[in-house]
């Protein structure tokens, strides 16, 4: 695909005279989601007047989620940041400022270099480790997500940020059984004959997936949907099985309980291509149907069904999604589930398999990007801890705090105790944002970052196997500036005069793509730049009988079965049912269902009435990313927010009727709502969404209520092991629904920071 720059000629009678320069850059979404779009964009005259899914994208078909399809929106929002703002009031929501401005415009210059003098000061009293970087997804390209930066905090000494607030259990618990993040194809997934979505919302969040499990439940196949919550997707299934919260290892191992049971695995795959078959064989005797049944409220004839069907129909896909490692046994249930292919030999098969990631596929050279050789050894902190890190003594304190691509007075557990953390005079806190976030509220310095549309880099996928370039589109707006450009600009102003921080963008790239490793070899960045999108050099299966009449052959690609003929890249070789890794960590090297300590199958909660005997979901909303896209109008509109949705007898229970304000709480904080009544959750399960603060009815998110308990592999949170208890509420106790930041800025012309 060739997208070189055309001009045009405007048939307007008025501008017959005038050459509008239109234009088509091909760039790539960078947001945390699986599918990775190939994205077309129209400049006119340097502005950006289209956005269109690329066509030719073999896996995103030309389409754009709701989300991309309005970032023009995004992109000339009004509320934008897009100049340096230096604090000029007491931390904290504007409405503390009193008179309600809180910032002042600043020049690049006066930012570096008061960013530059006060780390050099912590660094003189405290050492580098004073000083935290706080960083995650909000962009997952591959520069803006992890190079410049880590250089930087390498070479400054700065602590080291333990990235583990999303995916890092589930990661842990699939290589403990596969060796490495790989999976099934989307593409495959039109061949299978039963596919089951497990704690994915496929509709929600990975919508690219859906047009080929569309094709292939036209030709007969079935979806089959495990959830403790009815989604969009669930709403789609032919068989919908709701699973009480933190019960997916219970139910993993009541299938196998079944499909080995009665002699429905793959004898001579376990046989030559796993480890500890029989230590598993042992283990799911403890776990039959009727006893699973009481845990995760799936009946047990449910269970034998579902077993029979998956260990029967084939080929059978599992499109397993990161919602079931959010519990305290969030790596063990990941683990669990990723054996049950394994068993059916399910691998084999063009259709089979399951998917939760295939980032393992990307082999590029992320040593190179990140040069963590810069950095003497220094200590590590758990993102997930950082209400407990800013509030407790630690040695040396954190003393400063840089936040970018992430917002964590929104996404981070505890958010009672991190405001408080943020909230403290002496921690400088440096923001790199796009718009005034609830993390900005607590910010000394706010920086302008550039959007995807407005910088070069390089895109991979935890969705699929394309390799793409996003080109830069449109000059960047105001004085925003990439993370590559801000971090490069810092380090000079620090005195960091290493070659790594001179190269360009290109350079870098060039340096990622040099690595030696066969699924990258002839990708170069002049290829992707002529062509748009590459898939890997994927190893191909042997023989020919994996080709089906679906356009493969055209394509020239065969299909990748990443473990078809085993080949793991465990220490064994093999899909380990047994892990002697685990068991040196002390944990179960099999696999095993402790519940969570919040569960209502905990020993805690057994016997007595307990203190808290809901189970929570603080869910992420179907139209926004996490906190991204929460601010933005025309996605507002298509969410209805500040819901408490629990079930009728929990309703009826409590006399809370549909509408009324309801009290969501426990030991850590409280939430004010309004009950929705619906059959969307199980009795004893309840469910909220997050937001900004800020944009909150109450001024506050579902984090005040979840905990900074970690899960069992991994250090990542337990956002979906909460107990909470609920309690109508009076109608004067409910705040009215605030819809935008209250903030101004002083001196802030065209950075169109609404008024109060």
């Amino acid at each position: 695909m060739t997208l070189a720059p055309e001009t045009l000629h405007s048939c307007h009678p008025r501008l017959c005279h005038n050459r509008i320069m239109k234009r088509v850059i091909h760039a790539a979404c960078p947001h945390d989601c699986p599918d990775a779009c190939g994205v077309l964009i129209t400049i006119e005259n340097g502005r950006a007047i289209k956005i269109q899914g690329d066509p030719a994208h073999p896996v995103t078909h030309g389409f754009l989620c709701a989300k991309v399809a309005k970032y023009l929106d995004r992109v000339y929002s009004p509320q934008r940041v897009l100049y340096p703002l230096r604090r000029i009031a007491p931390k904290g929501p504007s409405s503390a400022a009193g008179d309600g401005e809180s910032f002042q415009r600043i020049s690049w210059d006066e930012a570096l270099d008061t960013i530059a003098a006060r780390f050099r000061r912590i660094v003189a009293e405290f050492g580098g480790e004073a000083i935290l970087p706080y960083s995650y997804g909000g962009t997952l390209a591959a520069l803006s997500n992890a190079s410049m930066d880590r250089r930087f905090f390498a070479k400054l000494g700065a602590s080291q940020l333990d990235r583990t607030i999303c995916s890092e259990a589930g990661g842990e618990g699939l290589k403990s059984v596969l060796g490495i993040k790989l999976g099934t194809e989307p593409e495959q997934f039109r061949h299978a004959r039963l596919i089951i979505a497990w704690g994915a919302n496929i509709h929600g969040n990975n919508v690219h997936l859906w047009p080929f499990i569309a094709e292939a439940r036209r030709q007969g196949a079935k979806l089959v949907v495990i959830d403790p919550y009815r989604t969009r997707t669930a709403a789609c299934a032919d068989w919908y099985l709701p699973v009480n919260p933190g019960t997916d290892v219970a139910l993993a191992l009541g299938l196998m309980h079944v499909i080995i049971g009665e002699d429905l695995y793959d004898a001579g795959y376990v046989a030559q291509h796993t480890l500890g078959f029989e230590a598993l064989r042992e283990r799911v005797r403890d776990y039959p149907p009727e006893r699973v049944a009481q845990w995760t409220g799936i009946a047990a004839d449910d269970i034998r069904r579902l077993a029979r069907e998956y260990a029967t129909v084939r080929p059978a896909a599992i499109r397993l999604n990161y919602g079931v490692q959010r519990g305290e046994n969030g790596g063990m249930a990941v683990r669990a589930i990723a054996m049950l292919p394994c068993i059916t030999g399910s691998w084999k098969e063009v259709g089979g398999g399951l998917q939760l990631s295939t980032s393992g596929a990307f082999c590029i050279d992320r040593a190179v990007l990140a040069r963590e050789d810069l950095q003497p050894s220094t200590r590590h902190i758990n993102m997930v801890e950082l209400g407990r890190v800013l509030n407790e003594q630690q040695d040396p304190p954190v003393r400063a705090l840089f936040v970018y691509n992430s917002n964590p007075a929104v996404v981070a557990p505890n958010h009672h105790a991190v405001v408080r953390g943020l909230s403290r005079n002496d921690l400088f806190t440096v923001v790199h944002e796009q718009f005034l976030t609830d993390t900005c509220d607590y910010a000394d310095i706010v920086l302008p970052a550039t959007t995807f549309f407005e910088h070069k880099d390089l895109q991979t996928s935890y969705g699929h196997y394309y390799l793409q370039i996003s080109n830069q589109a449109i000059e960047p707006l105001g004085e925003a500036r990439s993370n590559v450009e801000l971090f490069r600009a810092l380090a000079l102003r620090m005195g960091f005069d290493d070659d790594c921080f001179h190269e360009s963008v290109d350079e870098i790239i060039d340096s990622a793509l040099a690595v030696t490793h066969p699924w990258i070899e002839g990708i170069t960045r002049e290829r992707l730049e002529r062509e748009g999108h590459v898939r890997l050099s994927l190893p191909a299966p042997a023989g020919e009988g994996h080709w089906r009449e679906t356009g493969d052959r055209e394509r020239g690609t065969m299909p990748f079965l990443p473990f078809a003929e085993g080949q793991f890249p465990t220490a064994s070789g093999k899909a380990e049912l047994y892990s002697r890794q685990l068991e040196q960590m002390g944990l179960d090297p099999v696999a095993v269902f402790v519940p969570p300590v919040e569960s209502r199958h905990s020993a805690g909660n057994h016997g007595a009435q307990p203190k808290y005997p809901l189970e929570f979901l603080p869910r992420k909303c179907d139209n926004f990313l996490n906190s991204t896209f929460t601010n933005q109008p025309t996605l507002q509109s298509m969410e209805e927010r500040d819901l408490l949705e629990i079930n009728v007898a929990d309703a009826a229970a409590r006399g809370i009727r549909d509408g009324d304000p309801v009290r969501v709480f426990n030991d850590r904080g409280e939430l004010r709502l309004r009950a929705c009544v619906d059959e969307a959750v199980q009795p004893g399960v309840v469910a909220s969404r997050l937001n900004w603060s800020k944009l909150s009815a109450s001024g506050a998110n579902v984090n005040v209520l979840t905990s900074e308990r970690l899960t069992d592999l991994g250090g990542s949170p337990t956002f979906y092991s909460v107990l909470v208890e609920v309690e109508k509420a009076s109608p004067d106790g409910m705040p009215f629904h605030v819809s935008r930041s209250t903030f101004h800025v002083r001196t802030g012309h065209g950075l169109g920071v609404p008024e109060g």
